[in-house]
């Protein structure tokens, strides 16, 4: 019988009479075409299955490897060498979680340059799709693909940007035998997903700072990708492979205005909360967000919520204190991370800095960053532009003004200072309002520097 790839499916053709297909991995039938069909990620097992039941299978055309005279030696440090083996032993499927700034990158050339397989990289930005294929080129001589901003071009071994996989993987699919998805906790939660299932790729490696903690999503990227084979936390690196650092939390107050716009606020979404809460107990904020959408109080309690936050994002007290720490640290190299673009913005004139937002075009970011970097610019601010994978050079302070995204975006956060140097030594200065909801948010963040989700090593 013949495996054939057909749009992100394998369709299983002229099988022998009296082979039970519905009982083969995946396998359902599709009677407008008349014939029985898989996902394209289960196409190994699938073949496996055939062939233990004695078939004679026509498989689907060999991928085209990499070139490997075109590589050069990727040399890793001792916890990315671990981390390598780790995914080796699982079969070469699972996903690798190490701290921002420890070299994911390089674990991800390292898996390519040794197993030879032809591989696609998927990243979720642009931006990536740039930096990912500068790294590549430094230690492989080949041609290197590209899907995203604008650019269709496939070689065996290619970058793509999630949005580019997800519209194209019925054409790309079938061309690679190794997936590396790098911030792979974009998955696993149904969005674009189906990127995922509709590729052949038998060897998948995810990479991330932050592994899902949802048992639904970690569930569910553990079938598209692997389980989390192997994890460290910002703790076991720091001092060593990363740079050492202090954690400071400085506790503010509200003005006495605030602090009565913040309590009128708090009491219309407690109220709602709660009895939600009580009648719900093990419900998630996605549950009570979709039940509360449905009724004026519930419209309410969230428009109090989102006020609340926006109440909380810069304070008067957090102007002080933002104004007092980039007075000491004048010499230093800042980053100053808030919760939302406003702010960042805000931030930028009161205190004529560079701001780094989704607004900012990729050339004028680039020499904003070439220019951090020879120290003509010492601050930068940000609300979410420099969370995630972006290569942000040299810096030793960080102010966190204000977060939306919890202890991943926390951990991406501090990442951004770490990068290791001679006698180096960075501080995380993190603004936190007393009596408000963002005491217990900071605890939480915290959590995410010093505990792993699982003992595996």
């Amino acid at each position: 019988m013949t495996l054939r790839f057909d749009r992100g499916t394998i369709v299983l053709a002229d099988p022998p009479h009296g082979l039970n297909l519905a009982a083969a991995p995946g396998v359902l039938w599709d009677r407008r075409v008349h014939a029985y069909r898989a996902p394209a990620r289960r196409h190994s097992a699938l073949k496996r299955w055939l062939l233990a039941a004695g078939v004679r299978v026509q498989d689907l055309p060999p991928r085209p490897r990499s070139v490997p005279e075109a590589w050069s030696a990727v040399d890793l440090r001792s916890y990315q060498e671990a981390a390598l083996s780790a995914w080796e032993l699982a079969h070469r499927r699972g996903v690798v979680a190490l701290p921002t700034g420890s070299g994911k990158t390089r674990l991800a050339l390292a898996a390519m340059q040794r197993t030879q397989l032809s591989a696609l990289c998927l990243v979720p930005t642009r931006v990536l799709l740039d930096q990912w294929s500068r790294e590549i080129s430094t230690v492989y001589r080949g041609p290197i693909g590209r899907y995203g901003d604008g650019v269709r071009r496939v070689a065996p071994v290619t970058v793509a940007t999630f949005e580019g996989a997800y519209r194209h993987m019925d054409q790309l699919g079938d061309r690679f035998d190794l997936l590396i998805v790098d911030e792979v906790h974009h998955f696993g939660g149904g969005l674009r997903d189906e990127a995922l299932e509709m590729a052949i790729a038998d060897a998948r490696l995810g990479l991330t700072a932050t592994p899902p903690r949802d048992a639904g999503a970690a569930t569910c990227l553990a079938e598209l990708v692997g389980p989390t084979v192997f994890e460290l936390a910002v703790a076991d690196l720091a001092g060593g492979f990363l740079a050492s650092f202090d954690a400071i939390t400085l506790y503010l107050d509200l003005s006495p205005e605030e602090r009565s716009a913040y309590t009128n606020l708090a009491a219309i979404f407690r109220g709602v909360y709660t009895e939600f809460r009580r009648a719900a107990p093990g419900a998630t904020w996605a549950d009570f967000s979709r039940d509360a959408a449905r009724t004026p109080a519930g419209r309410r309690a969230l428009a109090a919520w989102r006020q609340m936050r926006r109440l909380l994002s810069f304070t008067h007290a957090k102007h002080r204190a933002l104004r007092s720490l980039l007075e000491r640290h004048r010499d230093s190299r800042v980053l100053v991370f808030t919760a939302d673009n406003d702010t960042a913005y805000a931030i930028a004139r009161e205190h004529l800095v560079m701001p780094l937002t989704c607004d900012i075009g990729r050339q004028e970011r680039e020499d904003v960053l070439e220019r951090f970097r020879r120290g003509e610019l010492r601050t930068l601010v940000s609300a979410r532009v420099l969370n995630e994978g972006l290569d942000v050079p040299d810096a030793d302070v960080a102010v966190i003004v204000g977060g939306a995204l919890g202890e991943r975006e926390h951990v991406q956060r501090v990442g951004r200072l770490l990068r290791p140097s001679e006698g180096k030594r960075a501080v995380v200065y993190e603004l936190v309002t007393r009596n408000t909801i963002e005491v217990g948010q900071a605890l939480r963040r915290r959590r995410g520097l010093v505990t792993r989700s699982s003992g595996q090593l």
